[in-house]
């Protein structure tokens, strides 16, 4: 399971990542600003399932129970690169198609090439923050940039693109 203090130590580096204020935060949580600020700080005493998932649900976190029996690890089958989800989220209904090696440049550089600029665009305002979030992972772990480089570099775009999203503006 969780402890608000394990939840507290989750939420403070994605939302600083992702250049949210506490204040921000809980707006598109539902929450106080106060209550964010205690479970940073490990104050909070009580939480509610349901307003933790609502909290991580912004950050593109979750909560996730362990098998009582776990099986040895290995690749999931099938499971693709979180950069290959993104750019196929980014494709839906489009003919131009973006590639995740486009996409990372993008996202890296901060510069879109006229011919993607729907997808990106698209990518930008619909897809999940999870999905979000694990490309911005998968940035981190190849290519060693900073998680709030990315999420700036996203922010940047947004605004170029004209994106209305909260966790953008």
């Amino acid at each position: 399971m969780f402890s608000l203090h394990e939840l507290g130590n989750a939420v403070r580096p994605r939302r600083s990542d992702m250049g949210l204020s506490q204040a921000t935060l809980a707006h598109l949580a539902g929450l106080s600003r106060t209550t964010v600020n205690s479970l940073e700080k490990g104050s909070i005493k009580d939480l509610s399932l349901h307003r933790a998932s609502k909290l991580l649900d912004v950050l593109g976190l979750s909560l996730s129970i362990p098998q009582v029996h776990p099986r040895p690890a290995r690749p999931a089958p099938g499971r693709s690169p979180a950069l290959d989800v993104a750019a196929r989220t980014a494709n839906v209904s489009y003919k131009s198609q973006v590639t995740s090696a486009e996409l990372r440049d993008v996202l890296v550089k901060a510069d879109v090439p006229p011919r993607i600029f729907a997808n990106v665009r698209a990518l930008l305002e619909d897809a999940p923050v999870a999905t979000l979030a694990r490309a911005v992972e998968q940035l981190h772990d190849e290519l060693g940039i900073d998680r709030s480089e990315v999420w700036k570099n996203m922010r940047a775009l947004a605004q170029q693109m004209q994106v209305k999203r909260e966790i953008f503006e």
